[in-house]
């Protein structure tokens, strides 16, 4: 059957394209092994737990576990045997090739893993789509968080099975219009070999254009049939930050670290620690307890729903300067049909000064070539300090500031494929940070500026309570002080401290919650704008910034309070500083569905605009609203829900 999403799960779809983590050992060396990873984790509890498909919802508590073995006390007095097919729940997954294997190859394989093969089905011109079984995690809460939840999983699986040094363009675009075809789950995993994994992340990064989802790319070192092995720490670790958080960039996780997809390199060929961001630090790291630098995290905030950009240019390359290079190989590189090369250079963008180098970089330019100048060094970035990093510049290469080799082949790739772009709009938009993968030379990503905090701010912070809560009319003028406010006598005694910073900010953090949502609910953007402003020194203590902070208990958004009160103004404030479509509450139900649930159109207008979708518990409680509002034939109603996306 298929399944509907619950406010408790989290729906995954992980695609396995390759990679060492699949392999077993074969006679030449690690092989992949076709459904051997799938029936792997499905036999391992941590990767799925039965007890959460069984008729009982509490079955992972000790009574629930009791109750559905049949036992009365903690001794094993019968043997219980598991009854319940785990293949009877569902998910529906398209793809852009055929799903599963074909008929023959089940015939000549004595394997009980392709008995139960799901039906694939060709739905129109190169989509492909099957129910394919779940499996599911036991139940765990999120550090920080209060509910726990499981991690419903599909695995869609390649035919065949790529190695990562045979990845390519298409490849990258086959992953892309997969989220795309899928973007109905929740978030997505995807297996990947080691050796261009760094390419591959790089390469989504801009091919998913206004991305709302988390997207994890990981594999291992040690394939998951060894003993030990460092696949079972990174599948767990990937699935784990996709059901829990929605961070919506395309990353990559590895040795219990996650990093921004497109400022990893691959720095070790038999470490665990195999990647590396030498420029910017890790999103999350993952410990005993889970830290996200929520801080660093990118958002949309354009009203643009998600899309899969599906071309890349082939015809780009990358070169490295080396000591003797001369202008005639690099003619011979720049040749047609080359369009974009990125130029690995000495130190922080230098490059021989000889005539014949330089003439033959110009020259390249002046045709419309594209050429990136990166840092040769890990660290580091392309400045125009020295006199020789300068000369570049004069000649028309662009600065590539502190990208990656990977990152900036990629995109150089993603830029060229826009045929709507000219090679002058290209070299512009390779110095400005897309999807977070440079850093500008001041004020750059990652860069927070150091406010300091006093008494003043808490005043204004009260201020704006104050006018929203009493008519203008009213506003007291609001004093806050500090200990300073006592008698002289006292000060003279005591001679106390003012606040410091540090409890200026722990105040703020607990006010600034309470008035966003209120601003949120009166549809008071003078205030909302005041809690977006001035907020910012304090989002690494709310997880997902002040405009995703979450009310207690409800565990509702801004955003689904402004939609739920149909602040529309509110509501296109919030999505354009990087407001969560996707966010469910408690109940499951994302901002959308409560929109539409008061007949707010036009709330629900902007919503969809800005690629929100029905998800969680949304379509089951529409139906019997949607039920309701045909007894009466409320069209206005019907009208509004067919917009939020629900068939009628």
């Amino acid at each position: 059957m298929e399944m509907s999403h619950s406010s408790d799960e989290a729906c995954v779809l992980v695609i396995y394209t390759g990679g060492t983590i699949g392999m077993l050992v074969g006679q030449q060396g690690y092989v992949p092994e076709p459904y051997f990873l799938t029936e792997t984790l499905r036999s391992q509890t941590r990767f799925h737990d039965p007890l959460q498909d069984s008729l009982f919802s509490n079955a992972s508590s000790v009574q629930g576990f009791r109750e559905w073995s049949g036992r009365s006390s903690p001794q094993p007095t019968v043997e219980h045997t598991r009854s319940e097919d785990p293949l009877a729940r569902t998910l529906l997954v398209r793809s852009s090739r055929p799903i599963g294997y074909p008929n023959s190859l089940d015939r000549n394989l004595n394997n009980m893993f392709f008995k139960n093969q799901p039906r694939c089905v060709q739905v129109s011109d190169n989509i492909y789509e099957a129910h394919l079984p779940t499996l599911v995690t036991p139940k765990s809460k999120a550090p920080g968080g209060n509910l726990s939840k499981s991690i419903r999983y599909a695995i869609l699986e390649w035919n065949p099975l790529l190695d990562s040094s045979n990845m390519d363009i298409q490849d990258w675009i086959r992953i892309a219009t997969e989220i795309e075809l899928n973007y109905s789950f929740d978030a997505f995993v995807v297996l990947h070999g080691t050796d261009t994994m760094a390419y591959t992340s790089s390469a989504l990064s801009f091919l998913l254009e206004d991305l709302g989802k988390t997207v994890i790319l990981t594999g291992a070192q040690i394939p998951l049939s060894q003993l030990r092995n460092d696949a079972v720490d990174n599948v767990m670790g990937a699935l784990t930050i996709a059901g829990h958080y929605i961070i919506p960039e395309c990353c990559l996780y590895f040795n219990h670290t996650l990093f921004r997809g497109n400022r990893v390199t691959k720095m070790s060929s038999y470490d665990f620690g195999a990647f590396s961001s030498p420029n910017f630090p890790p999103i999350v790291n993952v410990g005993i307890e889970i830290v996200v630098n929520w801080a660093d995290v990118i958002r949309q905030t354009s009203l643009r729903k998600f899309r899969a950009h599906k071309k890349m240019s082939p015809h780009v390359a990358t070169l490295r300067l080396f000591p003797g290079i001369s202008g005639q190989t690099i003619r011979a590189f720049c040749m047609s049909p080359i369009q974009g090369v990125v130029l690995e250079t000495f130190g922080a963008g230098n490059a021989p000064q000889r005539a014949d180098v330089m003439e033959a970089l110009k020259e390249a330019c002046d045709r419309g070539v594209v050429i990136v100048a990166i840092s040769q060094c890990a660290k580091g970035s392309v400045s125009d300090a020295y006199e020789t990093g300068r000369s570049l510049l004069e000649v028309g290469v662009v600065p590539g500031s502190d990208m990656t080799p990977e990152c900036a082949l990629t995109k150089l790739s993603y830029l060229l494929s826009k045929t709507e772009l000219s090679s002058k709009e290209v070299r512009n938009l390779i110095g400005e940070p897309l999807r977070g993968e440079l850093t500008l030379a001041s004020g750059g990503i990652g860069q927070q500026p150091i406010i300091e905090q006093n008494a003043e701010n808490i005043q204004q912070l009260l201020s704006q309570f104050v006018r929203l809560t009493r008519p203008p009319t009213v506003i007291p003028a609001i004093r806050v002080s500090g200990p300073e406010a006592s008698s002289s006598t006292i000060q003279d005694v005591a001679a106390p401290w003012s606040w410091t910073a540090a409890e200026a900010a722990i105040t703020e953090a607990v006010l600034f919650p309470f008035l966003i949502h209120l601003a949120a609910a009166r549809d008071d953007i003078e205030s909302l704008e005041f809690c977006l402003v001035n907020s910012n020194f304090i989002k690494d203590q709310i997880p997902g910034g002040i405009v995703n902070c979450l009310e207690t208990g409800s565990g509702r958004s801004p955003l689904h309070v402004a939609s739920l009160n149909g602040s529309s103004k509110s509501v296109e404030l919030l999505l354009r500083s990087g407001a969560l479509v996707h966010l469910r509450d408690t109940l499951g139900h994302t901002a959308l569905y409560l929109a539409a649930r008061q007949g707010h159109e036009d709330v629900v207008d902007l919503l969809v605009q800005a690629g929100a979708t029905l998800a969680g518990t949304d379509s089951h409680f529409a139906s019997y609203v949607v039920k309701d509002a045909i007894k009466p034939k409320d069209a206005a109603s019907l009208r509004i829900w067919v917009k939020a996306g629900l068939h009628v």
